[in-house]
């Protein structure tokens, strides 16, 4: 279910999608700073995260497959 806006959840600024309900889990990795877990969202979208216990933090979000890059 995607996020509402007054949420203290951090959501994907693609398609809404809750952060901490990533749907693929593609790779995970320990890292000095604990674990870099690499998700993938609903829409697409390539997540980079640190997890330090049970707290994980996006650090890091491609765009989805076909979306075109922001215009400058």
């Amino acid at each position: 279910m995607p996020c509402e806006e007054d949420t203290v959840m951090l959501c994907c600024p693609y398609c809404g999608w809750p952060d901490d309900d990533p749907v693929t889990t593609v790779s995970r990795h320990r890292s000095a700073a604990g674990a870099t877990v690499w998700t993938r969202c609903i829409c697409g979208s390539l997540q980079t995260r640190v997890q330090r216990g049970a707290a994980s933090v996006v650090c890091a979000r491609s765009r989805p497959v076909g979306r075109p890059a922001a215009a400058l």
